[in-house]
């Protein structure tokens, strides 16, 4: 670890790293988000119906959740400069495809490949807890997730602006291009200036590859619990896309796709068993061991806190359009209230995570997440304006704060698994959006803001199983040498 000091306006060591990291997450957003501000005029120009554009949206997300698990893997097995460098150049490639398609078919395919580059979050997780200490890490971790969040903000306002100075049918093509162009440039930039760890630090890596290691019989058990919702997603992906839903897809594709994640379901089984078979034969040595419930309750935390922030950027602009008779240009800049808060509420959370402990942060941040949702319900046209952005920007900083509070404690687990850890807390992430998202579709709009604060009390309630790291983890190199990493 890094002994100087943290400031933000150095840009050498650990800072340097710190400000390279969320500029490639600020990018990996830009990319991922860069449709959504364009998709009337791309709709326009291609003559998409508006289920196509639906469609379009839905298919942003969907390879994002096996993308973080897959993501995480790579991350600690070969390190976090080489995987974020590569994601962004190759990344770069269904951009570039997106900017030139001339039909519905084309722009799919490429949105849906473009999903992957949002994985990109959970390397910086990994190489931002190699080079800050514990007592720092969570305004470190704060600050990337935080800054580089808003690069999906940055899209919204940058985006038809460049398209416009471009001009014409076509100025679309060129904003969305210039985007991949960053991508490409920046994963050179990366490579070339950052390393994994700190000059005499060791990167630990999992001992074996292709699933996430656990320590105990219990918490196999609870492990393949928690992947079964991830699962669940992308079959309810897979029926919105079907002649139930949008009907892009017909029956038997529909039930392939069910067929298919079966079958990976049970592979996903077996590799992690391979994984894992040691602990049914003998017990991990105390000193190695981790408790897996930490993990399995951040997952629940970022399903209700990064997994709402989702789904109601989403609908925001519409939801304040209809209650407050806004034109779609004031909706949208009213709504953005609620992404501008990531700028200093997601390094809020980690920073009051470093001061006040990781537990006591998110049990009242959840806390306050819930009210805060119940609150938002009760928005109706009888309100005034102002007020209501007011408790919307207010809910809005416990939703951010407690992702930056999240993610303050998940470095704090098992070093060596980091990435992985972050890649299946990233994904429940996702599997949030798209459960608040079908509920959305389904349930009066106040309904759907009190099914969040329902899961954010079933959150609060799991926070009591979790532990407040202590002490130190251990980890062993390959030379069988032990090493103590604090956590306090």
């Amino acid at each position: 670890m890094s002994a100087e000091k943290f400031n933000l306006f150095s840009f050498s060591g650990k800072m340097k790293t710190l400000h390279l990291s969320w500029m490639a997450f600020f990018i990996t957003f830009v990319v991922w988000f860069n449709a959504a501000p364009l998709l009337s005029v791309i709709a326009d120009t291609l003559g998409l119906t508006t289920s196509q554009i639906k469609t379009l949206l839905i298919l942003n997300v969907a390879l994002t959740i096996p993308a973080r698990i897959i993501i995480g893997m790579v991350t600690d097995k070969y390190g976090p400069r080489l995987t974020y460098s590569v994601l962004m150049g190759v990344c770069s490639i269904p951009c570039f495809m997106f900017a030139v398609a001339d039909t519905f078919e084309q722009l799919a395919l490429a949105r849906f490949l473009i999903g992957f580059i949002g994985a990109g979050f959970v390397i910086g997780i990994r190489i931002v807890s190699e080079w800050f200490p514990a007592k720092e890490l969570g305004t470190a971790e704060g600050i990337y997730g935080g800054w580089g969040n808003f690069g999906s903000a940055a899209a919204a306002f940058t985006l038809p602006a460049i398209a416009i100075f471009f001009g014409g049918e076509d100025g679309w093509r060129y904003a969305i291009g210039l985007t991949g162009l960053m991508s490409l440039v920046f994963a050179f930039v990366y490579y070339f200036n950052v390393t994994d760890t700190p000059k005499g630090s060791t990167y630990f890596k999992p001992k074996k590859a292709g699933g996430l290691e656990v320590t105990s019989k219990g918490d196999f058990a609870l492990l393949i619990f928690m992947k079964i919702p991830m699962y669940a997603t992308l079959a309810l992906l897979a029926w919105k896309l079907s002649p139930a839903g949008v009907s892009m897809l017909d029956e038997q594709t529909t039930n392939i796709i069910y067929a298919a994640l079966v079958g990976v379901f049970f592979v996903d089984l077996y590799q992690t068993y391979q994984v894992n078979k040691d602990i049914f034969v003998k017990e991990v040595p105390e000193f190695e061991r981790y408790p897996f419930k930490q993990v399995a309750v951040l997952n629940v935390l970022y399903f209700t806190t990064f997994g709402s922030e989702l789904a109601v950027v989403s609908m925001l602009p519409l939801f304040f359009a209809e209650t407050f008779g806004l034109g779609m240009a004031q909706a949208g800049m009213v709504a953005s209230s609620y992404a501008f808060m990531n700028l200093m509420s997601r390094p809020g959370g980690g920073w009051l995570s470093d001061k006040f402990g990781r537990k006591n942060t998110l049990l009242i941040l959840t806390a306050g997440l819930a009210v805060g949702y119940f609150a938002v319900g009760q928005i109706d046209g009888t309100w005034s304006l102002p007020v209501a952005i007011v408790v919307v920007m207010a809910c809005s900083f416990f939703v951010q704060g407690g992702e930056g509070a999240v993610f303050a404690a998940v470095p704090l687990i098992k070093r060596r698994l980091t990435g992985q850890i972050a890649g299946m807390t990233g994904a429940y992430g996702n599997v949030g959006a798209v459960f608040f998202l079908t509920v959305y579709s389904m349930v009066p709009t106040s309904t759907f803001f009190y099914v969040i604060a329902v899961s954010a009390v079933l959150g609060f309630i799991t926070l009591f199983f979790m532990a407040e790291p202590k002490g130190h983890m251990t980890e062993v190199n390959e030379k069988g040498e032990v090493t103590l990493i604090s956590v306090n």
